[in-house]
C-alpha cells in the first residue's frame, strides 16, 4: 500500500504538465535550442556569453531532467512492459522530432551510407542503453545504481578512446577508471551479500553500458558532422521500430492506460528526448560544453535521492560508499584538464 500510495503521488503534476504542453511549444523549444547549424558543424567562431547564475540555473534543470528519466522508467514499469514502454516512449518522441526536422528545416543526411552510420550509433547510443536501463530496473535494480553503473561511460569512453580512436589518454582518465570500477565492484559486492537477487538486473546494466560506449565511439569514428535534429529523429524513428518488434516477439504488449502509465511516456519522450536534449545542446551552444559534462556525475546520487523519495528506495553502506567512489571516479575522467 505504501508503495502504491507514492506511485500515485504525481497525478496533479502529470495534469498540470499535460494542458501547458502544446506542439507549438516545443517546436520553438527546438527551434531555439538549433537556431543554425554552428553546433552540428564544429564552428569555432564565439559562443554567446553565458551569465553564470543563468548556467547554474539551467545545469540545476538540466540534471533533474538527466537523473529523472532513471525514475521515469520505474514510474511507468508497473503499468508496461519494458519493450512496450519503450516503444510508447519513441511513438511519441518520433511523432515530435520528424515533424519539428522538416518544419524547421534541418538538414537531412545526404546518402544512404551516413545515414546508416547514424542509425547504427543510434542503436548502441538510444536501444541497446536504454534496453539495458529499463530492463535492469525491471529486474529489480533500484534508480540510483542504474544511474552509477551507466554514469560510468563518460570515463570508459575515454580511455578507450584512446584505443579505438588513437587519442591520448592521461593518467587521470586511468585514475579515473580503476576509481570508478572500484565503486562498481562494491555495488556489485553489495548485490552479492543482499538477501534480494539482482544480477539479471545487473547484467542487463552492463550491456546497457556496453550500449552506449560503444555507440559512442562509433558515432565518433564514422559519423562525423551531422544535423543533430535529423540525426536524434532518425534514431527514435529506428528505436521504436526495434521496441514494437520486440515487444511483439517477447512480451504480452499488454498496457494499463493510468494516468501514471501516461505521464511516465510524455515525460521520457518530452520531458528527455526532446527537452532535456535541446537545454544540453542549447547550453554547449553557448560554450558551456565542458562545464555541463563535468556536472553529469552528479546524477547517480541525484537520481538516488529521487528514488528515495518516490519509491522509498534504501541502499546500504555498502552501495553509497560504491556511489562516492565511482563519482569521484568520473568526476576526476571529465575535468578540464
Amino acid at each position: 500500500m505504501k508503495i502504491d500510495a507514492v506511485l500515485y503521488w504525481p497525478r496533479n503534476r502529470h495534469r498540470c504538465f499535460v494542458a501547458g504542453f502544446s506542439t507549438q511549444t516545443v517546436f520553438r523549444l527546438i527551434s531555439s535550442a538549433f537556431p543554425n547549424k554552428d553546433i552540428m558543424t564544429n564552428s569555432t567562431s564565439s559562443p554567446p556569453t553565458l551569465n553564470p547564475i543563468v548556467f547554474a540555473t539551467l545545469a540545476g534543470l538540466f540534471i533533474f531532467l538527466w537523473a529523472s528519466g532513471f525514475v521515469a522508467a520505474k514510474y511507468g514499469l508497473p503499468y508496461a512492459e519494458p519493450f512496450t514502454l519503450m516503444a510508447a516512449r519513441f511513438v511519441v518522441g518520433a511523432a515530435i522530432l520528424v515533424p519539428a526536422c522538416f518544419i524547421l528545416k534541418a538538414a537531412w543526411p545526404k546518402s544512404l551510407k551516413a545515414a546508416a552510420h547514424i542509425l547504427v550509433a543510434g542503436f548502441g547510443v538510444q536501444t541497446v542503453y536504454l534496453i539495458g536501463v529499463y530492463y535492469g530496473i525491471w529486474f529489480g535494480v533500484s534508480t540510483g545504481i542504474t544511474a552509477l553503473v551507466v554514469g560510468l561511460q563518460p570515463l570508459l569512453t575515454g580511455v578507450l578512446a584512446g584505443f579505438v580512436l588513437r587519442e591520448t589518454v592521461t593518467g587521470r582518465n586511468w585514475l579515473g577508471l580503476v576509481l570508478g570500477f572500484v565503486g562498481l565492484a562494491l555495488v556489485v559486492w553489495d548485490r552479492v551479500v543482499s538477501p534480494e537477487d539482482a544480477w539479471w538486473g545487473l547484467v542487463m546494466l552492463l550491456m546497457g553500458l556496453g550500449g552506449i560506449t560503444a555507440g559512442t565511439l562509433y558515432q565518433k569514428k564514422y559519423c562525423g558532422t551531422f544535423d543533430v535534429r535529423t540525426g536524434v529523429a532518425l534514431q527514435n524513428v529506428m528505436s521504436c521500430i526495434v521496441m514494437l518488434v520486440l515487444a511483439g516477439l517477447f512480451e504480452t504488449m499488454r498496457i494499463n492506460w493510468t494516468g501514471a502509465f501516461v505521464f511516465a511516456v510524455l515525460w521520457s519522450a518530452i520531458g528527455l528526448s526532446v527537452f532535456a536534449i535541446c537545454l544540453y545542446y542549447w547550453l554547449i551552444q553557448r560554450g558551456a560544453a565542458a562545464r555541463i559534462t563535468s556536472l553529469i556525475y552528479l546524477s547517480p546520487p541525484t537520481t538516488a535521492v529521487m528514488g528515495w523519495a518516490m519509491f522509498g528506495e534504501v541502499m546500504s553502506w555498502w552501495a553509497i560508499a560504491g556511489m562516492a567512489v565511482a563519482t569521484l571516479g568520473v568526476a576526476l575522467a571529465v575535468r578540464n584538464r
